[in-house]
């Protein structure tokens, strides 16, 4: 058996990713919402940790991410960054918190900055937000943007199918990401767009572009962590690699120690006082 390499020490920051992009490193990604698994990801070794709005439906149980609060959202990024040593901790805007106006984001932004001790904030949309991305990074507070397919739109889009299949949406990606570049966004995530456009947008900015079933031309990869442990089986998408069955392997065990509570063989004497 080979030797466990060393956990890499040095503290993640948007400018690391920022050279890992000019060296053509990958930078990993997953998502957490409490400080087990925070630390878990950390000790593993992953490059940017993001506090998802995905919590409402991986945690919470809900059927989209728009019903997620601000309020849970600190509590999330708050447990989560205290398990974190090394990776960049990026928090989730929830709905409706950036789209009011551009003096509403920034003051909740601060909030997640400042209470939870995140390290950056992430934002839906393009264009249309550029106004509230500049007057967040411009406070000082590092903004990843994030196009394709953006689940707080889910109603409006109607489906959760790919995004830019077609050449006008897939022009309009790419201008949104050159618009969120020029606005002092640090990376953009895209999610579920055709690989050769995840490809494209990649190489034509100077910011790491993080993907999410958006192909192996992007610079990072991120998935929900719940998805690959294959612990959240509600669906199934087809970007998602399982390493893991953990929903039937912790199903299995909760029916064992029902069972051996049920016939008397736990406790035994001795895991008894």
């Amino acid at each position: 058996m080979g030797e466990t390499k060393p956990r890499p020490s040095k503290k993640v920051t948007t400018k690391s990713l920022q050279r890992m992009k000019l060296r053509g490193q990958s930078i990993t990604a997953l998502t957490a919402y409490d400080h087990l698994m925070a630390e878990l990801l950390d000790a593993a070794g992953i490059d940017m940790i993001l506090v998802g709005d995905s919590a409402a439906m991986t945690v919470q149980g809900k059927h989209t991410t728009v019903t997620v609060t601000m309020e849970e959202m600190l509590y999330h990024a708050k447990i989560v960054t205290k398990g974190v040593d090394r990776a960049l901790v990026v928090g989730d805007m929830p709905f409706l918190s950036y789209q009011v106006n551009p003096d509403e984001a920034l003051r909740n932004a601060g909030r997640l900055v400042k209470e939870s001790h995140v390290e950056a904030v992430k934002l839906e949309g393009g264009i249309k937000i550029c106004p509230t991305v500049e007057r967040i990074v411009d406070a000082g507070i590092p903004v990843m943007g994030h196009l394709g397919l953006t689940p707080q739109s889910i109603h409006k889009f109607g489906t959760y199918q790919v995004r830019a299949t077609d050449p006008e949406e897939a022009d309009e990606v790419r201008r949104d990401a050159e618009a969120l570049q020029r606005v002092g966004v640090f990376g953009i995530v895209l999610e579920k767009v055709p690989a050769a456009l995840g490809t494209r947008i990649s190489k034509d900015l100077d910011v790491p572009v993080i993907g999410i079933g958006a192909g192996p031309g992007c610079d990072g990869q991120i998935l929900v962590t719940h998805d690959m442990l294959g612990l959240y089986t509600r669906f199934h998408p087809r970007f998602v690699r399982r390493y893991a069955e953990l929903a039937g392997q912790m199903r299995t065990a909760f029916e064992r120690y029902a069972a051996d509570v049920r016939s008397g063989d736990f406790p035994s004497e001795d895991e008894s006082y």
